[in-house]
């Protein structure tokens, strides 16, 4: 059979192997994916081109997108191991998440309904990402999180590479001067998404564990993470490299102006980085596990300045598309799930989920700051002088994060 009660599975999966349970949530969250990056691929040039919104307001909205409900993210974190039902919490998060694909249908051209249903969209994101990525540290040994975060991360890039060419293909199909196209894209994303939930549902095998003993989850406990060094220095750590980090929409709208790339082909950017992402996520997390994986985060940020300054310097043309999205790509295969498998292994296991989502929530509030300011920053100094900051402030980053986490082990 595909999956199997995982029990403790990190006494039962042997040497080299993936547990049956990560390529279940691998298989969730490849589904999910393409339906949120159908909608994620062609927000920006929605919001901005179709809208009209000026590069301050979309920075907001897109801090928004992924910093918003970061309360919500450690009340899911706190609740998924107050009841030892992670994969209760993580279902709620997903179908929340998909019904606010029909909500953006619903939205119209309004700004505030967009906004309120972009805040709905991520309160079911922030509920789900740390039960999930809870279930896979509890589904792996911790010498083999690195590629356990790595394979899901790959699968999970699979369904972000497919997301575009979906929203492409509709948007071709219903012709992206029609004004139902981005319509047709929610309602389609949506269906996608409600099939995600149902494997959710059949497929995922939740760590159950006895209910914790009084006082081993509680508000105090959780609080008592932060006396841990290790676990302050991650948080720490996390909220800078957030605020180094201007968020895809950006990235995009930069080359799509500097380039003049149609609206038809705007996901096409999306999936450039998707596909780097897909190929490097399991080799980068393999890496992580043999020779470190404060390395392997680092030069992930280091990636991502080198971006910011081929976005702020003179060269322009294919080359200059090309290589942004790989190293583009390779930055979210170094970081994204090698920051939570550095993190898994500090954090106790009855707070496991907690601890994540502290985490995750520390770099989400982090983010929204950056995005805010950085479209602030476009408007008024343009867009030249902002990705200088922006690289700058990159850079800062990744010397501080080294200087935190240097001795974490």
């Amino acid at each position: 059979m595909y999956l199997s009660t995982i029990g403790r599975s990190e006494h039962k999966v042997s040497r080299g192997k993936i547990a049956a349970n990560v390529l279940a949530l691998g298989t969730v969250s490849l589904v999910t994916d393409i339906s949120s990056e159908m909608v994620t691929a062609v927000l920006p040039i929605y919001l901005v081109l179709s809208l009209h919104l000026s590069p301050a307001i979309y920075g907001l909205v897109d801090g928004l997108y992924t910093g918003a409900t970061a309360l919500l993210r450690l009340v899911g974190g706190y609740l998924a191991d107050r009841v030892s039902r992670r994969k209760t919490i993580a279902g709620i998060g997903y179908a929340i998440s998909a019904l606010a694909k029909l909500g953006l249908v619903a939205a119209g051209a309004s700004a505030g309904a967009i906004g309120a249903v972009i805040t709905a969209d991520r309160t079911g994101k922030g509920l789900r990402t740390a039960p999930r990525d809870a279930l896979i540290t509890l589904s792996a040994p911790q010498d083999m999180l690195g590629r356990a975060f790595g394979v899901h991360r790959a699968m999970d890039s699979a369904g972000a590479f497919a997301g575009p060419l979906v929203a492409l293909g509709v948007l071709a199909l219903v012709g992206a001067s029609s004004t139902d196209a981005f319509d047709a894209v929610f309602v389609t994303s949506f269906c996608i998404a409600a099939i995600g939930v149902l494997l959710l549902i059949l497929f995922v095998r939740d760590h159950r564990t006895p209910r914790p003993a009084t006082g081993t989850v509680s508000p105090r406990a959780a609080a008592a993470l932060l006396k841990s060094a290790p676990v302050r220095r991650l948080l720490i750590a996390a909220c800078v490299l957030g605020t180094a980090t201007i968020g895809d929409g950006f990235v995009y709208l930069l080359l799509q102006r500097r380039e003049d790339i149609g609206t038809g082909w705007f996901p096409l950017l999306a999936v450039g980085t998707n596909l780097a992402y897909l190929v490097l996520a399991a080799p980068l997390g393999a890496l992580a596990d043999r020779f470190g994986r404060l390395p392997v985060v680092l030069c992930g940020y280091g990636a991502l300045v080198v971006v910011y300054l081929l976005l702020a310097g003179p060269v322009s043309g294919w080359p200059l598309v090309v290589v942004s999205l790989a190293l583009y790509g390779a930055f979210y295969a170094a970081t994204d799930g090698v920051l939570m498998a550095l993190a898994g292994p500090v954090l106790p296991e009855a707070l496991r989920t907690t601890g994540i989502s502290l985490i995750q929530t520390g770099q989400a509030v982090a983010y929204f700051v950056s995005s805010a300011l950085f479209g602030l920053a476009w408007q008024v100094w343009g867009i030249g002088p902002s990705m200088a900051v922006a690289a700058g402030a990159a850079v800062l980053a990744i010397v501080v994060t080294f200087g935190l986490l240097r001795k974490v082990r």
